[in-house]
């Protein structure tokens, strides 16, 4: 294959992965797309480089120093935070909604509070989709009554 065209498949197989990082943004394929169209630029000004041992020694050149920004660069966007960690005393007061009804003196009922599903039991049974206040919890189940007993 002639050397220039070497080069113009590396531009496009490049691109081609700079514009799935675009839509997948995390997927790390901006560090080989920007290293393929840079050596590709090289290869199409300078095309007999591109059958040299000069074209893997470059594409290193270019992959160290982007690989270190492209990682400095997702640190900054993606700060880590810490796990949030629910603790069942937290829950005390807090609203639900009843999703598998409740019965007493089982824990098979389950309470959607907030995003989580909780196992619940409850004093009387109670029919999924009836709102209720946690009393209790122990470990991670906990006990609710109907928010209408107020």
């Amino acid at each position: 294959m002639d050397p220039f065209m070497i080069a113009v498949v590396l531009i496009v197989v490049g691109a081609i992965l700079l514009i799935v990082e675009a839509f997948t943004p995390g997927a790390f394929m901006v560090i080989p797309g920007t290293v393929l169209v840079i050596v590709g630029i090289i290869g199409a000004v300078f095309p007999n480089m591109m059958t040299s041992w000069w074209s893997p020694v470059i594409a290193v050149l270019v992959a160290v120093p982007i690989a270190i920004a492209t990682t400095k660069i997702y640190q900054r966007l993606a700060v880590p935070e810490p796990p949030v960690t629910t603790v069942t005393d937290s829950l005390v007061g807090r609203t639900g909604t009843v999703v598998v009804p409740t019965e007493a003196g089982n824990m098979k009922g389950k309470v959607r509070i907030g995003s989580e599903l909780w196992s619940a039991t409850s004093d009387k049974p109670l029919d999924a989709g009836t709102e209720v206040i946690v009393e209790k919890s122990e470990g991670v189940h906990v006990h609710v009554r109907e928010s209408k007993e107020d």
